[in-house]
């Protein structure tokens, strides 16, 4: 859904043979005249992207032959998955034969550990934080980004996962970078950033995820944010994959959030960013209005309501700060 919302001019087709003959924007809300087809037949396009990563990141076993017969086509093949397509062998040579790439999006070779050295004082970093995983850090941090960006600022969209980086070409995909390396990795992806002024750094699980949260505060330390956005679905009440678990309370999860990465480099909340697609506009409205008083901040669905509060918080923040 997001490289249809961000890479659309790059996109030519989606595959699901269960939903050949519609167009994207029928199932996902997003894509609008990009067709939905059964193979890939008939296509004339370079690269095949696998638009799912599961938890866990397992390869579905019926992608094998989508994945064979693009290769076959000399087609590259760009995978976000924890398994790695470059590690299989018949993968491997299909596309030395046919002349195609299996590019792991999540492969790396990070290898750095964090000095501790301060960023460029003129650089401003706003980080989104969480309640949960999957309920559109990323989102935010783009839309923020690109209402920044339509004003005429120096701001950039920094990628931490997989689909960030297909979208933006760049980044550090921090849930498969060595526990000793995370935060090292994270700093030195920010230091080739940050001569820009304003840095919009996604997201990554959350705090208190029983299975994520050390890759949250790894990158939460990393990038040493002057400024927090936190995120979270209106509705939901546990834990993505583990429906035993139920959510920490806004506020306890907020102190957390500020805590922590005051431990490194102070840091300051400066909006709220409600994903409120499972409600109707009239209670994402009230949501909305009940949180901004709770809270005294600027609160928002990008999608519903657009990113100006929050890139109005940025900005504010810059200035509080004289950067």
């Amino acid at each position: 859904m997001s490289l249809l919302r961000y890479r659309h001019s790059d996109v030519i087709a989606v595959l699901d043979a269960t939903e050949d003959g519609k167009f994207a924007d029928e199932l996902f809300g997003v894509g609008e005249t990009v067709p939905v087809v059964s193979s890939l037949d008939n296509l004339d396009a370079d690269s095949l992207f696998l638009g799912t990563a599961l938890t866990g990141g397992a390869l579905p076993a019926a992608w094998r032959n989508i994945i064979l017969n693009a290769l076959v086509r000399g087609m590259d093949v760009v995978s976000g998955m924890h398994d790695f397509l470059s590690d299989d062998p018949e993968f491997s040579r299909v596309a030395k034969e046919n002349g195609a790439l299996l590019i792991d999006v999540r492969r790396n070779n990070e290898h750095v550990t964090s000095t501790g050295v301060p960023f460029r004082s003129e650089c401003l970093r706003v980080h989104t934080v969480g309640q949960d995983c999957s309920l559109g850090k990323m989102v935010v941090s783009l839309e923020v980004q690109r209402e920044l960006a339509n004003r005429g600022e120096d701001a950039q969209f920094v990628a931490t996962g997989q689909t960030g980086i297909m979208i933006s070409g760049a980044g550090v995909p921090v849930d498969c970078v060595v526990s000793d390396f995370v935060n090292g990795s994270v700093e030195a992806l920010i230091r080739r950033n940050e001569h820009h002024d304003m840095l919009l750094i996604e997201g990554q699980g959350s705090i208190s995820h029983p299975s994520f949260s050390a890759v949250t505060m790894g990158l939460l330390h990393g990038c040493a944010p002057d400024g927090l956005i936190y995120c979270y679905e209106v509705g939901r009440e546990s834990v993505k994959g583990l429906s035993s678990v139920a959510l920490l309370p806004h506020r306890t999860m907020i102190d957390a959030y500020l805590a922590n990465a005051s431990l490194r480099h102070p840091s300051k909340l400066i909006g709220i960013a409600m994903n409120s697609r499972s409600v109707s506009a009239t209670q994402a409205d009230a949501e909305r209005e009940r949180m901004q008083q709770e809270y005294g901040l600027p609160v928002c669905d990008v999608y519903r309501h657009g990113a100006t509060c929050l890139a109005d918080a940025v900005l504010n923040l810059k200035r509080e700060l004289g950067k």
